[in-house]
């Protein structure tokens, strides 16, 4: 199967498994700039510098670069190194909280803090580990790394995702998300207010061109990301907001809602942990939840549709404020 990333076009790699390094081109520096790279980074074959070059990984400037370009005193290279790629994942007995299960697909309410795949720094522990002991033949539906898994949620997180059991779910579940047919609505928890009531965000979100751990709206390169959004209740200095998204970005409505000047309370990346601290109950992640999810089954046609209520720790943080 095609890689699942390019076929849904949605994001599924994490930002924080990647690595970075910035490197300085001082006066003098000659020759081809792969040459120059091998020489700064010994650890990196020439062969793999070409490589990431090739995929656009090695930028200066924000513009990719090609191995016999000479280096230019005083830029700053970029080089994005991706992850390798994680040893084959093992069935692990953790326990999963199902809201539907059948012969072709399982829905599930992920807590927070639980992440979804294997990746450097969580190569145990993780969804896709409890899924292999609760499905004993999911393995390889979808690819060995992510079985089953059509979609993410960040690891804090929570609410409903759907997972594939066979090739033929699989099959139906990505022409859903290719073809915007499965509607996916969450509440968040924001710092401040958006001006109005309800809204359409549209623009383009890619990788932030200093800090490559975090994702931004930007006018080149990016993908197309559109977030719904509506108003359920305001608080003194926070809102419950509503959205439902159309397209399934690395950390859209987080970055969505930044845009605004809403940062999600509770989010370490793109937050505000000084306006966090002042809240009444102190958030120990970030206030998204994925609270529905509706879609035709992938395989009988009959039309499903799932609510997840907020965790506690969610709803102690709503309790804490309507009481002010």
């Amino acid at each position: 199967m095609n890689d699942l990333s390019t076929l849904l076009d949605i994001d599924l790699l994490d930002p924080e498994t990647e690595e970075e390094r910035v490197l300085f081109i001082p006066p003098g520096a000659e020759g081809r700039l792969d040459a120059w790279l091998a020489t700064e980074l010994p650890e990196l074959s020439r062969a793999r510098i070409q490589a990431l070059m090739k995929d656009g990984h090695i930028t200066c400037e924000e513009k990719t670069v090609k191995a016999n370009d000479r280096p230019k005193a005083g830029k700053l290279i970029r080089i994005l190194i991706p992850a390798p790629i994680s040893a084959i994942p093992q069935p692990e007995a953790i326990p999963l909280s199902i809201v539907y299960e059948d012969a072709d697909l399982l829905v599930i309410d992920k807590q927070a803090g639980l992440v979804v795949h294997p990746a450097p720094g969580h190569l145990t522990g993780t969804l896709v580990n409890a899924l292999l002991y609760h499905c004993k033949d999911l393995s390889g539906i979808g690819g060995v790394e992510r079985p089953g898994i059509v979609h993410r949620l960040d690891k804090d997180t929570s609410g409903l995702m759907v997972v594939a059991k066979n090739d033929a779910a699989m099959a139906g579940l990505v022409s859903h998300f290719q073809n915007g047919t499965i509607t996916k609505t969450y509440l968040t928890l924001v710092h401040g207010a958006p001006l109005k009531n309800e809204g359409i965000i549209q623009n383009f979100i890619g990788r932030h061109p200093v800090d490559r751990k975090k994702m931004s709206v930007i006018t080149r390169n990016g993908k197309r990301a559109i977030t719904h959004y509506c108003v359920e209740k305001r608080f003194k200095k926070t809102t419950l907001i509503r959205c439902r998204i159309e397209t399934g970005r690395t950390h859209q409505i987080r970055v969505h809602m930044h845009s605004l000047g809403c940062p999600v309370v509770g989010d370490t990346l793109y937050g505000r942990p000084s306006s966090d601290k002042q809240l009444p109950v102190l958030p120990q992640r970030q206030m998204l939840h994925a609270a529905q999810l509706s879609f035709s089954h992938p395989v009988t046609g009959v039309a499903l549709a799932f609510e997840a209520t907020l965790p506690p720790d969610f709803k102690a943080v709503l309790a804490a404020l309507e009481a002010l």
